[in-house]
């Protein structure tokens, strides 16, 4: 896991402007926002589930 840990933090500022742009040129400027949209509400549902939140009702959670 060490190695895992050192790998990661060689990540510096030049690697990730360099990963956004081949993102960029991969997905296009069009693409990228629902991209990141799709990621957002991703991390808001896992986030609720996680957190053990339903859409129940208000009728459903007094039961």
């Amino acid at each position: 896991m060490e190695n895992l840990h050192v790998m990661l933090g060689a990540i510096g500022t030049t690697e990730i402007i360099l990963i956004l742009a081949v993102v960029l040129v991969i997905f296009g400027g069009r693409k990228i926002p629902e991209l990141m949209r799709g990621l957002g509400q991703g991390m808001h549902e896992f986030k609720k589930a996680s957190k053990g939140e339903t859409n129940n009702t208000p009728d459903e959670k007094k039961q």
